[in-house]
């Protein structure tokens, strides 16, 4: 039944530019109605980045599902709801989720599973649920927390996979159980934000830098649009699949060759260099995986990994110079001051603060989001990466993350370090509404303090 004041709302439906799932909504029309549409999008999941923007970030990337159910549910209540033609073509697919635990399950279950750790991941991010401790059980991570109701719960998983497990009947008692099954893997607190949390919550940290907006409606007259620039270690992880086609496209001299749906691998026509892509990368994975070899036969002479939520723009960068001579041969001798010097110099042309301790050498962007850090404790080899390239958070718990072993070249890091210290991404920010006046109702439709993230199964 048409909901009145509705009808004159405009919302366009869209794929998120910066995000492969997320789904943005515009409105435009009368103040009352956009107000409405506001609300109505908000109680489906729905967090608003300014007075005419909205986007939904979901953990289990089914954002397309549910941005088709809003749309069918303001429709039913009169507004105009407009869907552009790549977020139909996502909506129409039937995707299937490769390597889900639990293969007995149905798409239908799937999504319960996944709205289940939807509402846990809200709770936690509202502050309706409060975690005293986790822990890491071998598997994933776990942990024990208390609702706002008294009810104190045990938890499994991680992101679209986190379960309520036990209910106690007291904190006291669901601490004390946890600490005797978990000893000394105990923490305090709830875990570190996993990759697609960090993602997500950079996604509504800021505006879209580009898309579609819908015609506006009558009394709304848009300003001019206003540019900014942010350091391209500052952005979020963007599209990675569309990296990878647009780097097939590039460079001819580079083989394709999917071996299972998971996974894509890039051969280097010298057979010495060789790439793999993990297209469902999660928390804890790589999505990128690059290794040279001495020969075709040969031994490895050096690898790096990049974390799914990396800025696309610093792993195009990396890859690009892959295809150039800089990755060179590699050699066993150790890092020397010169391959330090080589490495860093543009983080210490651009200013950047340099730390040096017992074990780690740390150049730190003057805001502290990224950095570069050298493990000197790697020169004997072993699994500890001795290059770092990070950014979000801190270098010891970042948001996203490229790992080189001892033997990478220096000219290869210093290409990363040139876009890490010198890159400005210029993004184009929506225009603002010029005649509309603060919301009443603002307040009660406060952003939470922490988001919902994206990168959990890919299809």
């Amino acid at each position: 039944m048409p909901q009145p004041g509705l009808g004159e709302a405009h919302i366009l439906l869209a794929l998120h530019p910066d995000h492969s799932s997320a789904v943005t909504a515009t409105l435009a029309g009368p103040e009352t109605s956009r107000n409405l549409a506001r609300i109505s999008l908000s109680n489906r999941g729905f967090q608003w980045i300014d007075l005419t923007t909205l986007v939904l970030t979901r953990i289990d990337h089914d954002e397309p599902h549910y941005a088709d159910q809003a749309a069918r549910a303001l429709r039913e209540v009169g507004a105009t709801v407009e869907i552009t033609p790549s977020l139909q073509e996502e909506i129409d697919t039937e995707w299937a989720y490769g390597n889900y635990p639990m293969p007995y399950l149905d798409r239908t279950e799937i999504r319960e599973v996944s709205a289940e750790a939807q509402r846990i991941h809200d709770d936690i991010a509202s502050g309706r649920l409060t975690i005293h401790c986790h822990a890491h059980d071998g598997w994933t991570t776990v942990a024990v927390g208390t609702y706002e109701d008294g009810r104190s719960v045990s938890f499994h998983g991680e992101d679209y996979l986190r379960q309520e497990v036990t209910n106690y009947g007291s904190e006291a008692e669901a601490v004390a159980d946890f600490h005797r099954q978990h000893s000394v893997a105990v923490r305090p607190g709830p875990a570190p934000l996993t990759d697609i949390e960090q993602a997500a919550r950079q996604v509504l940290a800021t505006p879209p830098s580009q898309g579609p907006v819908p015609a506006p409606g009558p009394g709304v007259v848009p300003s001019e649009a206003t540019p900014e620039e942010v350091p391209a270690y500052a952005v979020g992880p963007g599209d990675h699949e569309a990296l990878l086609v647009d780097f097939f496209a590039k460079h001819e001299e580079w083989g394709k060759w999917r071996p299972h749906d998971e996974t894509t691998i890039a051969s280097h026509e010298s057979l010495t260099l060789r790439i793999e892509f993990l297209h469902e990368a999660r928390h804890g994975d790589n999505a990128w995986t690059i290794a040279a070899y001495e020969s075709p036969v040969g031994e490895r002479l050096w690898h790096a990994t990049a974390t799914p939520a990396t800025p696309v723009e610093i792993v195009r960068v990396l890859l690009d110079s892959l295809s150039e001579d800089s990755w060179g041969r590699g050699t066993d001798a150790p890092v020397t001051e010169a391959d330090l010097a080589e490495a860093s110099r543009p983080l210490e042309d651009a200013g950047w603060p340099l730390r040096v301790g017992p074990r780690l050498i740390d150049w730190t962007a003057p805001d502290r989001a990224a950095g570069l850090r050298f493990d000197t404790s790697a020169q004997a080899g072993g699994s500890l990466p001795a290059w770092t390239v990070w950014g979000g958070n801190t270098a010891d718990n970042p948001g996203w993350a490229i790992r080189l072993s001892t033997h990478a070249p220096a000219a290869l890091v210093q290409d990363v370090t040139v876009e890490l210290a010198l890159c400005q991404v210029h993004r184009q920010l929506r225009p603002s509404v010029a005649t509309v006046p603060i919301l009443p109702a603002q307040a009660s439709m406060a952003r939470p303090s922490a988001s919902v993230p994206r990168t959990a199964p890919r299809r």
